[in-house]
């Protein structure tokens, strides 16, 4: 179900599935009253899919965008719905930590279904090493800034393009290719020139804005990012590749309280650019998988890859078989779920 049309046209290209716009409330309200569906699933806190939870009857679950440490993962936000779905033990936590009187028997751990997915190789042979420079964006305010851009972006780059037989992919968060802030446009303006240059004598680097990200990923052997879904992503997928994460704040306090996986690898920070920058090439040779593996199953339990989708079918089978009890309970009784007494 959408509420605008952009979006849904936009769906269009990418799924079968019965789509429907509903624009005003009362056509809302009709739509849920005259239909008999037992869930609704919300993949962000859009203001519009507020409204929807004014239905009384199906089970409202969260299921967000993904697994990051950002301070944006959990809002009180989250008291609204009566399920969230969530990767695992790591977001059970940060649920704990952050919400004030929020029960948490309505959190479900589910894994990570989205990367499920198998994806083909999309990147030409290369006989060296490639790494992968993922920034995010800087957010929509100051506490939900965790890219890296405006910092060590351009650093970062020019460390790596010196080490020899090195690739480098640049693969930007789609919202940095259209930042208003001048500092990120002109760091991407720049790495974009440096690789751009290189390969043009005869260089083998990837500007990579719109390829998917999973699917490159495969032919990456070392990762290094910001806070955000990317690094947790690719710790999921390969944990025996080295991951490298920065920390723009130069706390490593928080930084290591708020984002467990830090603990695991190195951080690119303002007090150790100037110690990590230049010795780049021993992180990547240097293991390290057995830590990232306790952070996989911190993050996302003991699940291997493929379980997460069975789990997460199983999980909104389970609520919709429920709710269909409840409500025979209810009509049995007399007892109407608009009444408001279904819990």
């Amino acid at each position: 179900m959408f509420r605008k049309i952009p979006t849904m046209r936009h769906f269009r290209k990418l799924t079968d599935l019965p789509k429907i716009f509903v624009r005003r409330l009362d056509d809302l309200v009709n739509l849920y009253d005259f239909n008999d569906f037992k869930l609704c699933l919300y993949v962000n806190n859009g203001v519009a899919n507020f409204q929807s939870l004014s239905a009384s009857r199906p089970v409202h679950v969260h299921v967000n965008h993904g697994e990051s440490d950002k301070l944006s993962m959990v809002s009180n936000q989250a008291k609204a719905y009566d399920r969230i779905f969530v990767a695992g033990p790591a977001a059970i936590e940060r649920h704990r930590a952050v919400l004030l009187d929020f029960d948490l028997d309505r959190l479900v751990a589910v894994g990570r279904p989205q990367l499920d997915t198998r994806f083909e190789s999309v990147l030409p042979p290369f006989h060296g090493r490639t790494v992968m420079y993922a920034p995010t964006w800087e957010g929509e305010n100051d506490a939900n800034n965790y890219t890296s851009m405006d910092l060590f972006g351009e650093g970062i780059v020019e460390a790596l393009v010196a080490l020899p037989d090195l690739r480098v992919i640049y693969k930007p968060h789609p919202r940095i290719t259209t930042t208003t802030t001048p500092a990120i446009a002109h760091a991407d303006e720049r790495i974009r020139e440096i690789l751009e240059e290189l390969n043009a004598t005869g260089g083998n680097h990837l500007v990579a804005p719109t390829e998917n990200i999973l699917a490159l990923f495969a032919d990456v052997d070392a990762l290094i990012t910001d806070v955000s879904s990317v690094g947790l992503d690719y710790l999921y997928l390969h944990p025996e590749k080295p991951l490298i994460l920065t920390d723009r704040r130069d706390d490593p306090e928080k930084l290591h309280r708020e984002v467990p996986v830090s603990r695991a690898c190195p951080v690119i920070s303002e007090t150790t650019r100037d110690e990590i920058l230049p010795e780049l090439k021993p992180l990547f040779d240097s293991s390290g998988t057995e830590h990232r593996l306790q952070m996989r199953k911190f993050y996302f339990g003991d699940r291997e890859r493929g379980s997460s989708t069975n789990a997460f079918i199983e999980a909104v089978g389970k609520l919709i078989d429920d709710r269909a009890v409840l409500l025979r309970y209810y009509e049995f009784h007399g007892q109407g779920a608009d009444s408001g007494e279904i819990d």
